[in-house]
């Protein structure tokens, strides 16, 4: 969140913030409003306390003097400011309330790198990997929910059948590949020094605030024993959307040493998201579903060094794709388009060729964004209260905090399928990947169970 002085010192860059990120719902001036109001009554009381010190310390002089007709009157006059001192505290509390309220729905500010625009057709394209050399691909290549379901690697119906739309099983040898991935992704980020966290899944309210998907996208979240009258409080359980949550929230409350940064942690998880159904065409399939794999990259780091190290984060997601030679292009994301909380935002995406549904290279296909690559500054460490200490001696200060996938497993699935499909709808494996399937080149599929799977004419 923003800092209450930097929003009362700064409100025409808080403004153009709402503006450029296309924020809707948020009256700033009435925040403003409800700030002065705030200090008004704090200065009151403050003024007040100091009359009520003041008359209580002479009661007693007056009572030792004989006075015992002023002792009275200022007894009196004390019960009254403690009355009125009271009265606008209870004021006072109950607008900071509100300003805290008010303050968790201002959007981050853009670093002034991030180019200006509407939406996703206003980001700007950094670069692209690995289209100098694309590999042979057949004439037409099968999209992956088709392929999926021939090599019986993908179960849509019976996923649908057991959770209901947007819900999938992932059979034999693409259950093989996808462990295959998660482990591969692991190693790849030990090697750049993350330290493995395996997180819990249901994570509270407090931290759901902390990381800034409450209460902006609460509708996006899966609740655990949600209220009958639909509110949340720090009781509420939520599963987590992204380990992001439950990894940033670790630190939440606490002062770690200048020693201790940068912290590199990578989580891997399950995670839950009403997505499905929001994009079109793109609700086919493995891309855009309820439930999904992920490896997340979270860094702590001093505020001097976060633009440095999300250059590094970005190198260090993108990896992934460069060990398996997937193509994949990176996008600087413009101000409508970057999210709420982030100041800065990279997505990396990769280029499944199976579907013509996006601009893709000259020879079709789609993106599939695979890792969102993001600096917060300390908007994620405000609402967290994570701080750190320069020297033992000094004050303690807001870290800057950092994540992003490393990556998302699903889509990572998708675009191997496509692009290392085969002319004769096999799958190539890819190399890095063959260690972790037992040394296999090849998927071939299975042959699927029951009785839907044998045809028509052969039932008897």
């Amino acid at each position: 969140m923003l800092s209450r002085q930097f929003v009362r010192e700064h409100p025409e860059t808080v403004r153009d913030a709402i503006e450029r990120k296309g924020v809707t719902g948020v009256d700033l001036d009435e925040i403003l409003e409800i700030d002065e109001k705030w200090r008004e009554l704090k200065a009151e009381g403050d003024g007040l306390r100091q009359e009520r010190n003041e008359v209580s310390s002479k009661i007693g002089e007056l009572k030792q003097d004989g006075k015992d007709e002023e002792a009275q009157e200022a007894i009196d006059r004390s019960q009254e400011l403690k009355d009125e001192l009271q009265d606008i505290e209870e004021r006072a509390d109950e607008l900071e309330s509100q300003l805290e309220d008010a303050l968790l729905e201002l959007p981050n500010i853009p670093h002034e790198s991030v180019p200006t625009g509407e939406g996703e057709a206003d980001n700007v394209e950094r670069y692209r990997e690995g289209f100098d050399d694309l590999r042979d691909l057949p004439d037409e290549v099968v999209p992956h929910y088709d392929l999926g379901e021939d090599l019986d690697l993908l179960d849509f119906e019976r996923g649908a059948k057991v959770s209901g739309g947007g819900y999938q099983f992932v059979k034999g040898e693409g259950a093989r590949l996808e462990h295959a991935l998660i482990q591969f992704m692991l190693d790849v980020h030990r090697e750049q020094e993350y330290v493995d966290v395996l997180p819990p899944i249901p994570v509270n309210s407090d931290s759901m605030e902390g990381t800034g998907q409450l209460p902006k996208f609460a509708e996006d979240a899966y609740r655990v024993g949600a209220r009958q009258d639909d509110d949340y409080d720090s009781d509420d359980l939520w599963l987590l959307p992204t380990a992001e949550v439950p990894v940033t929230n670790m630190y939440r409350g606490e002062i770690l040493l200048d020693d201790d940064l940068p912290v590199k942690h990578q989580a891997f998880s399950p995670n839950f998201r009403r997505e499905a159904g929001e994009h079109g065409t793109e609700t086919r399939g493995y891309v855009r579903v309820h439930q999904f794999h992920k490896v997340e990259l979270v860094n702590f780091v001093r505020p001097e060094n976060s633009y440095d190290r999300l250059e590094g984060l970005l190198d260090e997601a993108a990896e992934v794709l460069d060990r398996l030679e997937l193509p994949y292009r990176v996008l600087d994301m413009c101000t409508g388009d970057m999210g709420f909380t982030q100041a800065k935002k990279y997505d990396i995406e990769v280029w499944a060729p199976g579907d013509d549904m996006e601009d893709g290279p000259d020879r079709g296909g789609r993106w599939l964004e695979v890792s969102s690559v993001s600096n917060f500054e300390d908007f994620q460490a405000r609402r967290a209260g994570l701080r750190y200490r320069p020297e033992r001696h000094e004050s303690a200060d807001y870290l800057h905090t950092l994540n992003g996938s490393g990556l998302a497993v699903p889509r990572v699935l998708v675009a191997i399928m496509e692009y290392y499909q085969n002319d004769d709808g096999t799958i190539t494996v890819p190399e890095p990947l063959q260690p972790y399937m037992g040394g296999q080149e090849v998927i071939e599929g299975s042959e699927k169970i029951g009785e839907s799977a044998v045809g028509a004419g052969e039932k008897e």
